[in-house]
Protein backbone atom coordinates (compact mmCIF):
# COMPACT_ATOMS: atom_id res chain seq x y z
CA UNK A 1 0.00 0.00 0.00
CA UNK A 2 2.94 2.63 0.89
CA UNK A 3 4.71 1.96 -2.54
CA UNK A 4 1.21 2.87 -3.91
CA UNK A 5 0.83 6.10 -2.25
CA UNK A 6 4.37 7.13 -2.38
CA UNK A 7 3.82 6.65 -6.26
CA UNK A 8 0.29 8.64 -6.59
CA UNK A 9 1.13 11.22 -4.46
CA UNK A 10 4.79 11.66 -6.24
CA UNK A 11 2.98 12.17 -9.57
CA UNK A 12 0.55 14.54 -8.57
CA UNK A 13 3.11 17.09 -6.73
CA UNK A 14 5.34 16.29 -9.83
CA UNK A 15 2.68 17.02 -12.32
CA UNK A 16 1.95 20.65 -10.60
CA UNK A 17 5.95 21.20 -10.15
CA UNK A 18 6.26 20.66 -13.61
CA UNK A 19 3.35 22.45 -14.63
CA UNK A 20 4.65 25.74 -12.23
CA UNK A 21 8.57 25.48 -13.98
CA UNK A 22 7.55 24.25 -17.70
CA UNK A 23 4.21 26.33 -17.94
CA UNK A 24 3.03 23.22 -19.43
CA UNK A 25 1.85 19.37 -18.47
CA UNK A 26 4.51 16.64 -19.20
CA UNK A 27 2.27 13.67 -17.77
CA UNK A 28 5.18 11.41 -18.97
CA UNK A 29 8.14 12.99 -17.46
CA UNK A 30 6.12 13.42 -14.43
CA UNK A 31 5.21 9.54 -14.38
CA UNK A 32 8.84 8.65 -14.65
CA UNK A 33 9.82 11.05 -11.72
CA UNK A 34 6.91 9.53 -9.70
CA UNK A 35 8.00 5.59 -10.68
CA UNK A 36 11.42 7.19 -9.42
CA UNK A 37 10.86 7.99 -6.48
CA UNK A 38 9.06 4.92 -5.50
CA UNK A 39 11.94 2.90 -6.73
CA UNK A 40 14.24 4.79 -4.10
CA UNK A 41 11.26 4.25 -1.39
CA UNK A 42 11.38 0.21 -2.33
CA UNK A 43 15.00 0.36 -2.36
CA UNK A 44 15.56 1.57 0.54
CA UNK A 45 13.55 -1.45 2.26
CA UNK A 46 16.00 -3.54 0.36
CA UNK A 47 18.30 -2.08 3.13
CA UNK A 48 16.20 -2.09 6.04
CA UNK A 49 13.95 -5.07 5.65
CA UNK A 50 16.92 -7.37 4.35
CA UNK A 51 16.18 -9.98 6.85
CA UNK A 52 12.78 -10.25 6.12
CA UNK A 53 13.00 -9.82 2.42
CA UNK A 54 15.21 -12.25 2.30
CA UNK A 55 13.10 -14.57 3.73
CA UNK A 56 10.53 -14.09 0.54
CA UNK A 57 13.78 -15.96 -1.26
CA UNK A 58 13.36 -19.71 -1.81
CA UNK A 59 15.98 -21.66 0.56
CA UNK A 60 17.45 -23.15 -2.84
CA UNK A 61 19.10 -19.83 -3.96
CA UNK A 62 22.14 -18.54 -2.30
CA UNK A 63 23.47 -15.52 -1.09
CA UNK A 64 19.88 -14.29 -0.03
CA UNK A 65 20.84 -10.83 1.56
CA UNK A 66 23.27 -10.25 -0.78
CA UNK A 67 20.91 -10.73 -3.39
CA UNK A 68 18.07 -8.47 -1.89
CA UNK A 69 21.02 -5.61 -1.52
CA UNK A 70 21.74 -6.11 -5.08
CA UNK A 71 18.06 -5.77 -6.50
CA UNK A 72 17.83 -2.55 -3.50
CA UNK A 73 20.81 -1.35 -6.05
CA UNK A 74 19.37 -2.39 -8.83
CA UNK A 75 16.44 -0.71 -8.11
CA UNK A 76 18.22 2.83 -7.64
CA UNK A 77 19.57 2.26 -10.62
CA UNK A 78 16.44 2.13 -12.63
CA UNK A 79 14.81 4.94 -11.09
CA UNK A 80 17.69 6.98 -11.78
CA UNK A 81 17.67 5.79 -15.79
CA UNK A 82 14.28 6.40 -16.07
CA UNK A 83 15.10 9.95 -15.74
CA UNK A 84 17.91 9.88 -18.02
CA UNK A 85 15.97 10.59 -21.84
CA UNK A 86 18.34 8.42 -23.04
CA UNK A 87 18.08 5.39 -20.62
CA UNK A 88 14.46 5.65 -20.17
CA UNK A 89 13.37 3.28 -23.07
CA UNK A 90 15.87 0.55 -22.18
CA UNK A 91 15.27 1.25 -17.95
CA UNK A 92 11.53 0.97 -18.65
CA UNK A 93 11.98 -2.42 -20.35
CA UNK A 94 14.34 -3.52 -17.57
CA UNK A 95 11.59 -2.47 -14.85
CA UNK A 96 9.38 -4.47 -16.63
CA UNK A 97 11.43 -7.44 -16.54
CA UNK A 98 12.06 -6.92 -13.10
CA UNK A 99 8.65 -6.22 -11.86
CA UNK A 100 7.84 -9.85 -13.39
CA UNK A 101 10.95 -11.62 -11.90
CA UNK A 102 9.64 -9.91 -8.76
CA UNK A 103 6.29 -11.27 -8.65
CA UNK A 104 7.51 -15.19 -7.84
CA UNK A 105 8.63 -13.58 -4.81
CA UNK A 106 5.59 -12.14 -3.77
CA UNK A 107 3.72 -15.51 -4.31
CA UNK A 108 5.74 -17.08 -2.74
CA UNK A 109 6.05 -14.94 0.38
CA UNK A 110 2.92 -15.05 0.64
CA UNK A 111 2.46 -18.70 0.64
CA UNK A 112 4.84 -18.81 3.57
CA UNK A 113 3.23 -15.80 5.37
CA UNK A 114 6.20 -13.98 5.36
CA UNK A 115 5.83 -10.43 7.13
CA UNK A 116 8.96 -9.12 5.64
CA UNK A 117 9.09 -5.57 7.49
CA UNK A 118 9.31 -7.45 11.00
CA UNK A 119 11.03 -11.00 9.33
CA UNK A 120 8.63 -13.06 11.19
CA UNK A 121 6.10 -15.87 9.62
CA UNK A 122 2.95 -13.96 10.66
CA UNK A 123 2.35 -12.57 7.37
CA UNK A 124 -1.33 -11.65 5.52
CA UNK A 125 -1.00 -15.43 3.36
CA UNK A 126 -2.48 -15.21 0.22
CA UNK A 127 -4.92 -12.69 1.10
CA UNK A 128 -1.68 -10.23 0.27
CA UNK A 129 -1.96 -11.18 -3.30
CA UNK A 130 -5.39 -9.55 -3.67
CA UNK A 131 -3.62 -6.63 -3.39
CA UNK A 132 -0.09 -7.50 -4.85
CA UNK A 133 -0.54 -8.94 -7.83
CA UNK A 134 -2.74 -5.54 -9.40
CA UNK A 135 -0.22 -3.54 -7.82
CA UNK A 136 2.52 -5.44 -9.59
CA UNK A 137 0.44 -5.52 -13.14
CA UNK A 138 -0.38 -1.14 -12.02
CA UNK A 139 3.60 -0.79 -11.93
CA UNK A 140 4.22 -2.92 -15.20
CA UNK A 141 0.99 -1.20 -17.08
CA UNK A 142 2.21 2.42 -15.89
CA UNK A 143 5.97 1.45 -16.78
CA UNK A 144 5.33 0.83 -20.31
CA UNK A 145 2.76 3.87 -21.00
CA UNK A 146 5.14 6.33 -19.93
CA UNK A 147 8.77 5.04 -20.08
CA UNK A 148 8.58 3.08 -23.26
CA UNK A 149 5.24 3.87 -25.48
CA UNK A 150 6.04 7.68 -25.01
Amino acid sequence: MKPLLVLLSSFIISIFVIKIIKKEYDFALSARIAMSIMLVFTAIGHFVFTKGMSMMIPNFIPFQESFVHLTGVFEILLAIGLLIPKLKVISGWALLIFLLLMLPANIYASMHNVNYQKGTFDGNGLAYLWFRIPLQILFIVWTYIFSIRM
